[in-house]
């Protein structure tokens, strides 16, 4: 009896066969593209053809980073890959994960030997980049004249600054002798006095980009007295002229904003500056005014002058008091003395003298008080107005007087 197997079982025994196929699992195959599609969902179907068959092939949307250039039917090509059978349909194609132009794989093996071989010089150091200069009167371009990027370096720079003097030397930058024209735009704008150059050129494959991979071109560079910016091709190319060069733009546009400050972008920071130092000073002299306005306040009140004259005032008010005080005190003590002269004249033994009384003393000068202090015979003396008399007791006779009695009675 005959074995009947389905459509599908086929497929998937033949597709069993491609994965097992070690050789199919990863090829390259170079042809030229046809049919080539890029898909809203971010597939590429295209097909490699060449003089004795044609191969069906697609790229996913998740290997397109394998790709570094757009293609195009014509394009002649290598891609990397494997074979395998789509089993709903059963048809093999080429699922590609890489794809590189034919003829490039040779001429980035001379481009990685150039870098390794400039980079072990030196070449690439970071200690020979000369720095920008922020504000630039001359700019020199060496690009070609009639291309895209030269247009946009011009339009940049002269909105940013429309006072910048724009130097173009028209270089070949692509085909034969381009290295030489470009090496010589370099070093002519160098040597023409110009801040900054820019060097490159709008994207390209590597072969149209090769001319600034060339020694010649890294040598002009590396020499260059005046700061180089590199701008050559797309964001994602990259030469040996941008690893020289004292400053990689990832394009031509780029590089016209790095090299040309914003000359209104200036004007209105300087304005802003100024307005915001008028207002600081501004700001400053009422605070010092009203600071000085303290100051004068407090030398008023604590000025030697007005110290002095105060002290003055103080002191006349002292004198004033001190005098009046010693007039008081004066006139005071002089009736107090008054008082007491009028009581001590009640009391002078000289107008007792006078009113006819005498002082009684013995031959020693003792004041006799009573007839008990002599006896008979004694010498006294007896003083009157005029003078002494000089006597002696004959007799002693004791009275009792009315004070006596007084002051028993008291």
């Amino acid at each position: 009896m005959k074995t009947v197997y389905s459509v599908g079982q086929v497929n998937r025994y033949v597709k069993n066969m491609f994965a097992q196929d070690f050789f199919l699992r990863k090829i390259y195959v170079k042809g030229e593209v046809s049919n080539c599609k890029y898909h809203t969902s971010g597939h590429i179907y295209f097909s490699l053809k060449d003089e004795t068959g044609v191969l069906t092939c697609v790229m996913f949307a998740g290997q397109r980073r394998g790709l570094s250039f757009r293609m195009k039917d014509g394009d002649r090509v290598v891609v990397g890959g494997t074979v395998d059978v789509y089993e709903r349909d059963g048809k093999y194609q080429l699922y590609a994960r890489e794809i590189s132009l034919e003829g490039a794989g040779a001429l980035y093996e001379r481009f990685l030997a150039l870098k390794q071989e400039l980079e072990d010089m030196g070449m690439f150091a970071s200690e020979y980049k000369q720095p920008i200069p922020r504000f630039i009167k001359r700019l020199g371009v060496v690009t070609a004249p009639t291309g895209a990027a030269v247009q946009d370096i011009r339009n940049i720079s002269h909105r940013r600054n429309p006072y910048l003097q724009v130097i173009l030397y028209p270089a070949l930058v692509q085909g034969e002798g381009a290295a030489q024209s470009i090496a010589r735009g370099i070093r002519m704008l160098d040597q023409a006095g110009v801040d900054v150059i820019i060097v490159g050129r709008g994207g390209g494959s590597i072969e149209d980009l090769w001319a600034f991979n060339e020694e010649l071109v890294a040598r002009a560079i590396f020499e260059c007295r005046t700061p180089v910016i590199s701008a050559v091709g797309h964001e994602t190319d990259f030469t040996i002229a941008d690893f020289v060069a004292d400053l990689r733009a990832p394009t031509p546009s780029a590089a016209a904003e790095l090299a040309v400050d914003d000359y209104r972008s200036v004007v209105e920071t300087l304005a802003s500056s100024d307005e915001r130092l008028r207002r600081a000073m501004r700001t400053k002299l009422d605070l010092l005014r009203g600071r000085l306005s303290q100051y004068q306040v407090k030398m008023q009140y604590l000025s030697p002058e007005n110290r002095l004259r105060e002290n003055l005032l103080r002191l006349a008010d002292l004198e004033e008091r001190i005098r009046g005080g010693m007039e008081r005190r004066v006139e005071e003590n002089r009736h107090r003395l008054g008082i007491y002269l009028e009581r001590f004249s009640g009391l002078s033994p000289l107008r007792k003298l006078n009113q006819g009384y005498s002082y009684v003393a013995d031959s020693e000068g003792r004041t006799l008080f009573s007839v008990d202090q002599v006896k008979q015979g004694d010498r006294i003396t007896v003083a009157v107005t005029d003078g002494t008399l000089e006597a002696t007791v004959d007799s002693a006779r004791k009275e009792t007087r009315d004070t006596d009695r007084n002051a028993e009675e008291e």
